[in-house]
């Protein structure tokens, strides 16, 4: 170029394209594992505290006999079948998925290991996130992150705790979080 107007002139543009190109590239913020689990701690604790369902097998049932949270009341002439009735102790700490104070206990064979009833804890708790893992880029301003979520046993008696650790019922279940950038800073999106 002959004309040094115009190789300034072009000097400058480029300059300031590229000053553009730097300054209007702004990264997204980082999301570490802690502002992960703050966050979807936060949205647990923000939902309504709620009992824990426990799946009652043949274990459980005499775990509860021995608990004194039911007495048996009737036994039926094939030995495997009977009826049970809460008891005012039992009455302090659960209630029954289906409602009333008596269990049918009616089992295809005797300590038949798929029937149970379910009952629910009358302490109601939050859900808990655990281990956390480390957050993964996704589609676009989008991190996911799998934890486990885990139940929460605040206020449950240990007999009951016992059964509600018997097979048959989920204490721990592994969820993935997803997390989007919104003005600058990242928000919980949704938990699967």
């Amino acid at each position: 170029m002959k004309n040094p107007g115009k190789m300034k002139g072009l000097l400058a543009l480029a300059l300031l394209g590229a000053g553009l190109a730097v300054g209007g590239c702004k990264s997204a913020p980082p999301l570490t594992k802690e502002q992960a689990t703050a966050l979807i701690q936060a949205k647990y604790d923000s939902t309504d505290a709620a009992p824990i369902t426990i799946f009652v097998n043949d274990l459980g049932m005499r775990e509860g006999v021995s608990a004194k949270y039911w007495v048996g009341t009737k036994r039926y002439p094939n030995g495997y079948w009977a009826d049970f009735k809460v008891t005012p102790d039992g009455a302090k700490v659960l209630a029954l998925a289906g409602g009333g104070d008596v269990i049918q206990w009616r089992p295809s064979q005797p300590q038949d290991p798929h029937y149970g009833i379910t009952i629910n804890t009358l302490a109601k708790n939050h859900l808990n996130a655990d281990d956390v893992g480390d957050p993964q880029d996704a589609a676009g301003n989008t991190k996911i992150v799998t934890f486990d979520e885990d139940v929460v046993w605040t206020g449950v008696p240990d007999p009951l705790q016992g059964i509600g650790h018997n097979p048959g019922n989920t204490l721990s279940t592994q969820r993935t979080a997803t997390f989007t950038l919104e003005n600058g800073a990242w928000k919980l999106e949704s938990i699967n």
